[in-house]
């Protein structure tokens, strides 16, 4: 990023598109993630957005609040940030019952 910035030097946008003072339209950002993905040999489709649901997705994994993940996303409802609160098996197997422990105490 830092050479192609030293490179184009764009005032206005970092990817300035072919009318100077404008940026790159959205059908040349699909169409440059397209051939990313053909040179990375990705055959899922898959569009642009999909790196930022794919970093929202595992932000409440990590543990992030869901508060938080509505600000970074600039979403206004939380209803909208709900979508990413996807439940994974692991998640869900690493959960300790309260009663595991008791019992586990019971017994030592």
């Amino acid at each position: 990023m830092r050479k192609y910035y030293a490179h184009y030097n764009s005032k206005e946008w970092l990817f300035e598109g072919a009318r100077p003072g404008r940026h790159i339209s959205t059908s040349t950002v699909q169409a440059i993630f397209k051939h990313a993905c053909e040179k990375a040999g990705i055959k899922k489709e898959v569009s642009a957005h999909s790196p930022r649901h794919l970093f929202a997705t595992h932000l409440p994994e990590s543990g992030m609040n869901l508060r938080y993940i509505q600000e970074i996303l600039g979403h206004k409802s939380s209803k909208t940030t709900e979508i990413y609160t996807h439940v994974s098996k692991a998640n869900i197997a690493s959960i300790k019952s309260p009663l595991d422990t008791i019992l586990k105490e019971e017994q030592i």
